[in-house]
């Protein structure tokens, strides 16, 4: 499906797609302006400094902009966020500031080498697309070169000193039995469950508690803008309907790339994995060696490949698919299990092979000649692509000439939507982040253009959706904010006297099962016979598992902390309140340890990593607090908090 978040130009619409890599990047500024962007306070105000260096307000607001159209933070809680944006911002700089007074020194290849990975659509192949591209990749999201790279200098820098702070990070062997012992011990546990939507189904409000809390708190209920306008939205689906390809066309364009039609030398196959990675020891490697081995004898001797597969492969994406990996032409996988997969010939069973991820059973499959694929072969799926290629310009064209001809007549929205193949809908009342009819839910997208409006009769900018739509809307009102009558406030205020009532009433009857089963010696049945409430026992269950009746083992934690017969609680989870005790525990099996120890290598030095990380930034900033290096405008953060809070 083509890419709507492309450029029109022709140039640039394969490189927008690294937008998305871009923003990824929480360093480098985002310049998409749009929702949420408060208009009472100064985008130039300063809101921290780093030595000489200042932090526009405008460069963190865009930073949260960012972050509400990649959908990575809900607009409701925008105000708690940004805060820790601002945080975020400021300890990257603190990095860059205190990599640079060391002395680190960042070439123009380091920058290029951060650039690639941010960027990789900018190297094709591994090599530049051209100074001209990348200008205007930048320009298209209102950056200059410069500023770019001066940010892609700072990641350097930032990358250069977090190896330095990593250096020398070991896992010992006695971390790795304690966490293997602590991933793999399970517990069974009996429970009761205090049930949040039993407690308020016995509540009561009345008119008068409502009426009452109303005239107390009269001044926080306030209803939102609202906006009224007509809306007319361009699908994909619905233009391709009435484009048609010639096939004289299509069959010139195959004869002139016929290049992008020869298919390389393929093969599929499948394969069992015996994990042994570059950091496993001696020891390890000649374990993994002799359990392949033990495999292999089974695969010669007739054992269904696929079924040991399943039982003994370590590479997770392929073991539940009896080992099968998808077709794949040579420089896809390592250069020694491709070097004997394509040497067998189909169904043929190797020896062991060993490459950097350990010991390798492959069976080649099928084997596909290099060759140029027909005409005939490829004309549907060319046809396809000619019709993508299509549908975007027609979109594009119709959507543009709705809008040109709206502005001139906003009264023709339903006429043009007609004439021009688009969906058309009237939309009463509309306020920032409800659902949009023929959109099928929230569109931070048209939020953005419609609420940018000023009166009646405007016209939005053509946006680009989700789903491959564009759309365009004229504004028709706008109602302001203003007091809330009771009557459209009555619902919100009996369900918030409810939700408080239930939180203490639900505190209430947890305390008092505590209280009972302590005074009943730990017994969970006499301690809640004649409340209505059931004793149940889940299944045995890990760290990592999930526990039926009630959610991830991780709000469980104290289980696997305290003895069998212990009880604990109450434990919340998600609204509900569970009395726990512990029935039984089981131990890890240790024999199963070496299979699991790379992987768990692997993860604790990644939690050690990040540990180290998360120390040696948050000591850096405290640091340069202190000495006056670091300021953060507190009051200007809390002007941004607020604008938040009354958007």
């Amino acid at each position: 499906m083509f890419d709507l978040f492309r450029s029109r130009e022709k140039t640039t619409r394969y490189l927008l797609g690294g937008l998305l890599t871009l923003v990824a990047v929480s360093m480098v500024v985002t310049l998409i302006p749009g929702f949420g962007t408060p208009t009472s306070t100064g985008l130039d105000e300063t809101i921290a400094e780093v030595g000489s260096e200042k932090i526009s307000l405008r460069e963190v607001q865009m930073g949260v902009n960012d972050s509400l159209r990649g959908r990575q933070i809900p607009p409701e809680l925008v105000s708690v966020y940004a805060p820790q944006i601002v945080d975020q911002v400021v300890k990257e700089r603190a990095i860059a500031y205190y990599a640079k007074d060391l002395g680190y020194k960042i070439t123009d290849a380091d920058v290029a080498q951060v650039i690639q990975m941010m960027i990789p659509q900018l190297f094709e192949g591994g090599k530049f697309v051209g100074k001209e591209a990348y200008a205007q990749f930048l320009a298209s999201n209102n950056t200059s070169i410069s500023e770019f790279e001066r940010n892609a200098r700072m990641r350097a820098a930032m990358r250069r000193l977090e190896s330095v702070v990593l250096e020398g990070m070991i896992v010992t062997p006695q971390e790795i039995e304690r966490e293997y012992r602590s991933r793999n011990e399970k517990v069974v546990i009996d429970y009761v469950k205090v049930d949040p939507a039993k407690v308020q189904a016995e509540i009561k409000v009345t008119p008068e508690e409502i009426k009452a809390h109303y005239e107390t708190s009269k001044a926080s209920y306030r209803t939102s803008e609202k906006r009224t306008a007509r809306l007319l939205v361009f699908d994909e689906a619905k233009i391709s309907e009435s484009l048609n390809v010639d096939e004289a066309a299509l069959r010139r364009y195959y004869d002139n790339n016929k290049d992008q039609f020869r298919s390389q030398e393929r093969v599929r196959s499948r394969h069992i994995l015996v994990k042994a990675g570059s950091t496993a020891s001696k020891e390890e490697k000649a374990a993994a060696k002799t359990k392949a081995e033990g495999i292999l004898k089974q695969v010669k001797g007739g054992g269904d490949f696929a079924e040991l597969a399943k039982k003994n492969s370590d590479d997770p994406g392929s073991a539940a698919k009896g080992g099968e990996l998808d077709w794949y032409a040579r420089g896809q996988l390592a250069k020694a299990f491709e070097d004997k997969a394509f040497a067998m010939k189909p169904k043929e069973i190797s020896d062991l092979v060993e490459t950097e991820f350990g010991y390798h059973i492959i069976q080649t499959l099928e084997k596909e000649e290099a060759r140029l694929k027909p005409f005939e072969e490829v004309k549907e799926q060319l046809k396809k692509d000619q019709i993508k290629e299509q549908v975007f310009d027609k979109m594009a064209a119709n959507a543009d000439q709705a809008r040109a001809a709206l502005v001139k007549n906003p009264g023709a929205a339903e006429q043009l939507a007609g004439q021009l193949g688009a969906a058309f809908t009237k939309i009463d009342g509309q306020e920032r982040g409800k659902s949009y009819p023929l959109l099928a839910g929230q569109s931070v997208e048209m939020d953005d253009v419609l609420f940018e409006l000023k009166k009646a009769g405007d016209v939005t900018e053509v946006v680009q959706l989700p789903g491959n739509k564009l759309a365009v809307a004229v504004l028709d009102g706008i109602e302001a904010p203003r007091q809330a009558e009771l009557s459209e406030v009555e619902e919100q205020i009996r369900t918030t006297i409810r939700g408080e009532r239930a939180q203490r009433l639900l505190a209430e009857r947890s305390n008092t099962v505590m209280e009972r089963v302590r005074g009943n010696g730990g017994d969970l049945g006499k301690a809640v016979a004649g409340m209505g409430l059931d004793v149940k026992t889940t299944a045995e269950f890990g760290r990592d598992g999930q526990v039926e009746g009630i959610g991830s083992a991780n709000f469980l934690d104290e289980a696997f902390r305290r003895d069998p017969g212990a009880i604990f609680g109450p434990v919340n989870v998600s609204g509900a309140n569970y009395i726990c005790k512990i029935k039984s525990k089981t131990p890890a099996d240790m024999s199963k340890l070496a299979a699991q120890r790379y992987d768990i290598l692997l993860r604790l030095k990644s939690q050690k990593a990040q540990q180290r990380r998360d120390m040696f930034e948050e000591g850096l900033l405290d640091y340069m607090k202190q000495k006056k290096i670091v300021k953060i405008h507190k009051e200007t953060v809390d002007r941004l908090v607020n604008s938040y809070k009354n958007s």
